[in-house]
């Protein structure tokens, strides 16, 4: 975890404890601080605001780099920032506030490599002004849904009627068509992303409370 406030550390470990599949080994209060300690994680677990004065996007960016996978943990206050984190590449965001239950089960979600597609999250890059449109033809946007949703390149092709070649063929004319973009998309997770940004996948639901 990196966290500059102990409570929300003692916080998490807390919510981790009674899990068999999870643990808090590391916790540092800056990225370069954890790195220093370990980079031998499932998964970093990260607040957008750091006393260091350090950006979302580079504290992602430095995480990916040394094979660290990241989930922000947030208020969720600042939606720029929120926004920042997301196209960095991060697998979701999720509120502090949210139950200790809905936390664990984004951890152990995000620990698997799986996106936490929390409608925070999915808002906040939905709402970005800056994104380049990417022209894609009716068949690549069927393609990207399905293998964005989490199909494999097999079933997408079964699924479609189309050889296993074709569909690889047309996922690296999608990753082409966001890298001319800007908006590289070189992971599963980042097509996901993409697709939710662009609109050929739905934004998550938000959950309603009881």
């Amino acid at each position: 975890m990196v966290e500059d406030h102990e409570s929300m550390i003692f916080g998490l470990a807390a919510m981790l404890a009674g899990s068999d599949d999870l643990a808090l080994v590391a916790s540092a209060a800056t990225v370069g601080e954890l790195l220093a300690q370990t980079a031998d994680l499932d998964l970093a677990v990260l607040d957008l605001r750091l006393s260091d004065g350090s950006s979302p996007i580079s504290n992602v960016e430095r995480l990916r780099a040394a094979g660290v996978e990241t989930l922000v943990f947030t208020s969720a206050e600042d939606p720029y920032l929120v926004r920042s984190a997301a196209r960095a590449g991060v697998l979701g965001v999720v509120r502090k506030s949210e139950p200790a239950v809905a936390v664990v089960e984004a951890i152990r979600r995000a620990a698997h490599g799986g996106v936490v597609a929390t409608a925070d999250w999915a808002a906040a890059i939905d709402g970005d002004p800056d994104l380049l449109g990417v022209d894609l033809s009716p068949r690549q946007r069927e393609v990207l849904a399905l293998y964005a949703s989490g199909e494999k390149a097999t079933r997408v092709a079964s699924l479609t009627g189309l050889s296993q070649d074709t569909v690889n063929d047309y996922l690296r004319r999608i990753r082409q068509k966001y890298a001319d973009a800007g908006r590289p998309a070189q992971t599963k997770t980042d097509l996901y992303q993409r697709a939710v940004e662009d609109g050929w996948l739905p934004l998550p639901r938000r959950r309603r409370r009881p």
